[in-house]
């Protein structure tokens, strides 16, 4: 049994950009497990329309 391991979950967010408006997009989050429990979130992107890939700071969490 691994100890300490990386996991990699998708999820689909509505997001807000001021150039683009309101959008729904998949966001994936790379976090870091210690023994099942999650410790932190190393990394979290979304992926475009278009195939890009974009980090998540430049669209805030529409709520």
């Amino acid at each position: 049994m691994k100890f300490l391991y990386v996991k990699r979950k998708t999820k689909t967010e509505k997001r807000y950009s001021f150039t683009m408006g309101e959008l729904t997009t998949k966001v994936t989050y790379i976090k870091k497990y210690l023994a099942g429990i999650p410790l932190k979130t190393i990394y979290k992107y979304r992926e475009t329309y278009y195939g890009n890939v974009k980090n998540c700071k430049d669209c805030n969490l529409f709520i």
